[in-house]
């Protein structure tokens, strides 16, 4: 019945499949909330409730950076990405018979921090050439009657009278605002210049001319607004969201952008260095990232990251690379790198040096440069995070030497260790059994997995000892921005909170996207350039930021849900796909499991019936080949309304990686079911499932590797919501996709020791109203009012935009007839915060 209830309520609507409606209620569920006011449980973790950055999807440069110039320094290049390179962005002015030359220049650079500039040769007395930087997604946002900082690093060989004409234009050549500067120097020399825009656009250039015969170089050419988050290099208005969660703890730079990249300290992609991201940001050196066209100008580094965690009252949380990399770098070398035991000290140090960083005294070598940069006062720096996902014997060898060199140097740093990116699994089992014999302090877990997990995992830290280490919950996200996402990642928070003793601190990922520049999904707050808003999981992490209290309060739910209908089974077309392999497919047969009719079959006289993407597709012999090189090298075909039924088909290896990928309920190119037959370099079998692009297994297991050259029977069957896959005849998984378990209610409260405020959080995820009484037990009176906070939809796929950023989010109220004992009806799917202020 649990089952049948949850399924009937959600109709897959929050996994993104588009549907419009949800199921109809039958009738409302009852229940009896009871709260022990009398009685205190656990203390919860002041810094429950936080932030992850990571510089992914344009957070930083593009993001939350203020500069509005992209490719400022001119250091990009092919190892950001296919088409990058260092006049990205930038493009030739030529106007009123100007004529120039331009390319990028790296004989005589700025610094040694900054290696390229750029060459601009002068070929004309009359008119203007120069350049014109396009910035980022549609352009420059430009405000009428807002100011803006210019500066740039410049040098010519002569016809120093000609002066440089700055102009903020958009695309037609309108010009908002003007400055002129005359460029004195022959060596490098800064100017700046403040324009105050006549107009407004989002699509402005900002370009930098002159005239003359001669040679100019310019570099850094850097456009700021005026108004920027506090006065730090930082954009206000996606500062002030981040702000208004009140978050506790802000995590940073990453991530996978703590330890991946080279460790040779002249490449081009490197691992992330904190001492390259501080001073004067002209001298930092400036890396490629391991996400795509994701440049890192290190423009906010971690002096910039530890102002901003202070001005918004949060505890900062930097990471350091344990000197693992487990992803590849182009051109050097291949996934998992470890630096060797015997070069470690560098890195310890590093860790080491980060500390006194944040909390030396002025008279240490790095206290006395934060001091220099402008902090006197230490950041009260408390922990520190060794890796990123890092797992194994590699990990915990080295782990256990930063963790034994900073409690000798600083005993009362608390040290946070990995325990992979798994909920689960050997990793994770793993890095908990290792975490708890080396005594680490705190043990971060990520998981990024189905809302069906989050409601399936309520009770997760119920269990967990006490007497180890804390949990730092450091990356999580149900996959999705739908309004049933948030209700999902709610109604898990509930079980957090509840357990706010044993987890330290828990943080939704990532946090930033600009919406041009993806990289992962889903995340908390997207923007543009000149917009930005909150998603339904932003809404639900500001009201548990807002409303965490002090100490569990015990309270106790019994009830009974209304009756619901039936839940929709798995609809979607099939496909077959490669990763990293070469495969051949034939008799593709799909039967319907109730009429026994043939939906679909082929055995590939031709493929005229297939809609290849990617690859190279041809037909040999009856067999459906795929040749070429790549991941995700799919064919599709079929209904997308297909429901209830039996794949067949042969396959079999003919080189490569890894096995085959038999999709099936696809409704898209981003919604889809596929099993991954010999995955993760031949070594398992797992169903995974794709929601909005976001892709991850549901169940896995270890298996025999696929062969070259075997043929191999393959067959899935689907019946509503069950899932049955079998190799050569044998069952290899049985998976129902719907939570094993369901809670009528999901709940827990707490209590403000400032304001004695009884704070109740609950999240109703089924489509019939709770009518709940709730009685307060142990005080003498509750008084008659009570504040509400509310956050539902019309329906569960509901999503805020650009257009509607205001679709989904919290209402509050005041209710009356509140008491000891008193009726509240929680409605469908919602969740709700109530303040009840006892006696």
């Amino acid at each position: 019945m649990n089952r049948l209830c949850l399924w009937a309520a959600i109709l897959f609507l929050g996994l993104g499949m588009g549907c419009d409606s949800v199921s109809t209620e039958t009738s409302a569920g009852t229940g009896i909330l009871q709260i022990h006011a009398d009685k205190q449980g656990a203390a919860i973790s002041d810094i429950l409730y936080g932030v992850f950055f990571e510089d992914i999807n344009h957070g930083a440069d593009g993001g939350l950076h203020a500069e509005m110039v992209r490719n400022r320094s001119f250091e990009f290049s092919r190892a950001d990405g296919a088409g990058m390179h260092g006049l990205t962005a930038w493009s030739l002015v030529q106007r009123g018979g100007g004529r120039a030359s331009i390319r990028v220049g790296n004989q005589e650079p700025l610094n040694n921090g900054n290696r390229n500039y750029l060459v601009i040769e002068l070929a004309a007395e009359e008119g203007l050439a120069g350049v014109r930087n396009s910035g980022y997604n549609l352009g420059l946002h430009l405000e009428a009657g807002k100011s803006y900082l210019f500066s740039f690093y410049a040098r010519r060989t002569e016809d120093f009278d000609k002066p440089f004409k700055i102009t903020l234009e958009n695309p037609a050549g309108t010009v908002y605002a003007d400055a002129s500067i005359i460029v004195d120097s022959t060596g490098w020399k800064k100017y700046t210049a403040r324009l105050t825009a006549s107009g407004s656009t989002v699509t402005g250039r900002l370009v930098v001319v002159t005239s003359g015969t001669d040679t100019v170089n310019l570099d850094m050419v850097s456009l700021y607004p005026e108004d920027t988050f506090m006065g730090l290099p930082i954009r206000a208005d996606i500062a002030r969201m981040i702000a208004d969660l009140k978050p506790a703890f802000f995590r940073f730079p990453g991530g996978c952008i703590v330890h991946a990249g080279s460790y040779r300290e002249d490449a081009p992609y490197r691992v992330y260095r904190w001492k390259d991201t501080i001073g004067d940001p002209a001298q930092r050196p400036e890396s490629a990232s391991m996400w795509a066209a994701n440049h890192q100008s290190f423009g906010l580094g971690f002096y910039e990251y530890f102002l901003f965690a202070e001005a918004i009252g949060a505890t900062p949380i930097p990471h350091v690379t344990a000197g693992i990399d487990p992803h590849e770098v182009p051109g050097e070398r291949g996934a998992w790198y470890v630096v060797p035991l015997r070069q470690m000290q560098e890195w310890i140090d590093n860790a080491l040096d980060l500390i006194e960083f944040a909390n030396g005294d002025v008279t240490t070598k790095w206290g006395a440069i934060r001091a220099e940069l402008g902090h006197p006062e230490p950041f009260n720096l408390k922990y520190i995070g060794i890796g990123n996902e890092d797992i194994g014997s590699d990990y915990s060898q080295r782990f256990v030497l930063f963790q034994k060199a900073i409690k000798e140097k600083y005993p009362d740093i608390q040290v946070i260790s990995s325990s992979g990116p798994w909920s689960q699994g050997w990793e994770f089992d793993y890095g908990w059994q290792f975490s708890k014999e080396a005594g680490a302090d705190v043990v971060d877990e990520h998981f990024y997995n189905d809302p069906n997990w989050f409601l399936e995992n309520w009770r997760r830290y119920d269990s967990y000892d006490r007497s180890g280490p804390k949990v730092f919950i450091g990356e999580y996200a149900s996959k999705g921005n739908t309004f049933y996402n948030a209700l999902a990642e709610a109604a898990f928070m509930t079980g957090i909170e509840r357990n706010g003793d044993v987890v330290a601190m828990a943080s939704y990922a990532p946090l930033l996207a600009n919406v041009d520049y993806l990289n992962w999904t889903p995340d908390l707050i997207w923007f543009n350039n000149h917009q930005v808003y909150g998603t339904p999981n932003y809404y639900v992490q500001q009201m548990f930021s807002h409303n965490k209290g002090d100490v569990v309060i015990p309270s106790t739910f019994t009830g009974t849900v209304g009756e619901l209908a039936e839940p929709e089974p798995i609809r979607g077309a099939i496909g077959l796909s490669t990763w990293n392999t070469q495969a051949k497919f034939t008799d593709v047969k799909v039967i319907d499991n109730e009429t026994g009719a043939v939906l679909f079959s082929d055995d590939f006289a031709d493929a005229s019936q297939w809609q290849a993407k990617g690859g190279n597709w041809c037909i040999a012999d009856g067999w459906y080949v795929q040749k070429g090189s790549g991941t995700d090298l799919r064919a599709y075909v079929g209904d997308e309304d297909w429901s209830n039924y039996t794949l067949t088909l042969k396959a079999a290896k003919l080189s490569g990686a890894e096995g085959f990928l038999i999709m099936f309920g696809r409704r898209d190119d981003h919604n889809y079911y596929w099993w991954n037959i010999g995955g993760w370099n031949n070594t398992q079998h797992a169903i995974e499932k794709a929601v909005n692009s976001s892709r991850g297994p549901v169940i896995s297991r270890g298996d025999t590797p696929i062969q070259i050259g075997r043929e191999y029977d393959i067959k899935i069957v689907m019946e509503g919501r069950r899932i049955r896959c079998y190799l050569d005849g044998r069952l290899v998984h049985d998976y129902y996709d719907g939570p094993k378990q369901v809670e009528p209610l999901y709940y827990v409260t707490s209590k403000d020791l400032e304001t004695g405020d009884l704070i109740l959080k609950a999240v109703n995820t089924l489509g019939s109203p709770m009518e709940t009484r709730i009685v307060v037990d142990g005080v003498e009176q509750v008084e008659p009012e009570a504040a509400v906070i509310c956050l539902t939809a019309d329906k569960l796929d509901a999503v805020n935009s650009f257009q509607k950023p205001d679709n989904v989010t919290t209402a509050t109220k005041q209710i009356t007839g509140v008491s000891t004992d008193f009726a509240y009806t929680f409605p469908s799917y919602s969740v709700t915060i109530m303040r009840l202020k006892a006696k």
